[in-house]
């Protein structure tokens, strides 16, 4: 791990259990200025700590940014999961689902598959669609159980006729 990602984690960790609020952002802008802002890390933190500030509208246009300079394949579905969560907050609840379903379907076997269904869980309840939120949600955990994985995963698929 590099120094810069180091120092970015140092903030994360000092932040942790707490709100977020303009020093964690002033921080996080300081290391990624050092990047500039054509760095998709970097604007990907700075969305990331709006994010966390609770200032959605501020965070969206910089996950949307991010994604648009090219994210690897550990950040990217972060960005997506983190944006799609923002804008469903914002009360963009059929956005929210695009990004989301995009997501699961375009990175079928990609890290954070089953946080992607989880946020995608949460935005179809939002969006009234509790039946297919539960759906995903049992299919994402019924590869973890010990047991009845192929009952779940049936009675899951099920939900949707």
């Amino acid at each position: 791990m590099d120094d810069w990602q180091q120092r970015i984690d140092a903030v994360w960790n000092d932040a942790s259990g707490t709100m977020v609020g303009d020093e964690v952002i002033a921080r996080i802008d300081e290391i990624a200025a050092e990047r500039g802002d054509d760095d998709a890390r970097a604007v990907f933190e700075r969305a990331g700590a709006r994010d966390s500030a609770g200032r959605p509208d501020e965070a969206v246009p910089l996950y949307e940014r991010a994604l648009a300079l090219g994210l690897d394949d550990e950040h990217r579905p972060q960005a997506v999961i983190q944006m799609a969560s923002s804008i469903r907050n914002l009360g963009d609840d059929a956005r929210a689902l695009d990004l989301l379903e995009a997501e699961l379907r375009d990175h079928a076997d990609a890290p954070y598959r089953d946080e992607v269904a989880a946020f995608l869980a949460l935005a179809l309840v939002s969006s009234d669609d509790a039946r297919r939120a539960a759906s995903v949600a049992l299919l994402a955990l019924a590869p973890h159980l010990r047991r009845y994985t192929r009952s779940v995963s049936n009675y899951a698929r099920a939900l949707l006729d």
